[in-house]
């Protein structure tokens, strides 16, 4: 009598490997929006203007864009988790570095900052693609869906108490801020120490132009990749509204600084809950036609949000905006992973990761200009159903993501 077959289990929480990742994840996430907040805020109290503020993004964003080919690359060649190991130390580094500057008395300069976040922002340019490859090494295809709703809440918690900590930190003192950044780096940096990963398919291709092109390569021959890349680019940069946050607060909902904290919170809340559903209820059929449903109706929501003058119907709006992009991201990046070998799959996420983050910075720049000419509503209103136009047509675009049907294994 043959005995059955063992089922990997679904819960990414069952392996223990997978349980060590999500706590570097959520305690890396926790520093990042740590120092990322009492940097602005030392930033500003030095120089008082808030051109340095954007300066700050900048200095973060520019090395992930510059060191696209090369992060990617290191992913696919060396062990990811030496990698985000070596990045981690050098984030403890940059927040002693940090809290050393802030114990400067009658400092007034900001270019060490600047310096200290291009290292900073250059460590977490190979995270991302370390990180964004090992987790499929660390759960079977089965538990895939289930892992990147749980990262994605780890990033979440960390985007919605992160900032608000981070205020109250340094508020206390810089230092306090920094000092707390630093130990939630190292452990991060002791809980990724524990994770044993198993061996991946590393590229034994030797470095040419081709193999630090790879992932572009890659994306632009697997129409499924390119279609989910793309998919995120251009509905984020079609209905991004959070750069016009404060004039809604302020001149629309007429709510004030507590309204604004309302409204930031709102998407992440919304997000959280969608996340920890999935995690218990993940998408089990009709994968791709789901994606783009959802895509739409974080399109058609950011529409009502535009148009409305009431903040009591703002908010849980953009708890159902923040719902409906957990689905889309966590179907997306699930899909995204299936289709992509492991050996490339560091370079994939590399350009994926720089993709995402110029969508999020150009769809602020989007907003912004719209609303200079048309008016905050209006320009968050089309947006939103610029995003359902883009849901509708990739839909057409790609078949092979609308016929994706499960998220444990690709559709060939």
């Amino acid at each position: 009598m043959t005995s059955a077959p063992v089922v990997p289990a679904a819960r990414a929480f069952t392996y223990r490997n997978y349980r060590y990742f999500w706590l570097t994840t959520l305690c890396a996430s926790f520093a990042a929006q740590i120092m990322s907040v009492s940097v602005g805020w030392q930033v500003y109290d030095i120089t008082r203007n808030p051109f340095f503020l954007g300066l700050v993004g900048l200095a973060q964003f520019l090395p992930a864009l510059m060191l696209v080919l090369v992060t990617g690359l290191a992913s696919d060649t060396f062990p990811r988790q030496r990698i985000m190991q070596v990045a981690l130390v050098a984030e403890v580094l940059c927040a002693i570095a940090l809290l050393a500057f802030a114990s400067i008395s009658g400092a007034h300069e900001v270019w060490p900052i600047y310096l200290v976040l291009i290292t900073l922002g250059t460590a977490r340019a190979f995270v991302g693609p370390a990180g964004g490859s090992l987790a499929p090494n660390l759960v079977p295809p089965e538990a895939l869906s289930n892992a990147v709703a749980m990262n994605a809440t780890a990033w979440q918690l960390a985007s919605i108490i992160g900032p608000v900590l981070g205020g109250l930190l340094y508020g206390v003192g810089p230092y306090v801020a920094y000092g707390t950044a630093g130990l939630l780096a190292v452990t991060a940096f002791i809980s990724i120490s524990f994770v044993k990963a198993p061996a991946q398919n590393r590229s034994g291709e030797p470095t040419t132009i081709g193999t630090l092109l790879a992932g572009f390569q890659y994306i632009f021959a697997q129409k499924v990749v390119l279609g989910a890349i793309s998919l995120d680019l251009f509905a984020v940069l079609m209905g991004g509204a959070v750069a016009l946050m404060p004039v809604f607060a302020r001149d629309i909902l007429e709510a004030g600084p507590w309204g604004l904290g309302l409204l930031r919170a709102a998407p992440g809340i919304g997000a959280i809950v969608c996340a920890l559903w999935l995690a218990k209820f993940p998408v089990r059929d009709n994968a791709g036609i789901i994606l783009f449903i959802f895509v739409a109706g974080f399109g058609f929501f950011t529409m009502l949000f535009g148009l409305s003058t009431s903040i009591w119907f703002s908010v849980p709006l953009l708890a159902l905006i923040g719902a409906c992009d957990m689905v889309s991201v966590s179907i997306r990046e699930t899909i995204m992973q299936l289709w992509t070998p492991d050996d490339v799959r560091g370079r994939v996420n590399a350009v994926n990761s720089v993709f995402i983050g110029a969508s999020n910075e150009l769809g602020e720049f989007r907003a912004g200009m719209m609303a200079t000419v048309i008016g905050a509503q209006a320009a968050v209103a089309v947006g939103g159903a610029a995003t359902m136009a883009v849901a509708a047509l990739w839909s057409q675009l790609f078949p092979g993501i609308r016929n994706q049907k499960t998220l444990d294994k690709a559709m060939v």
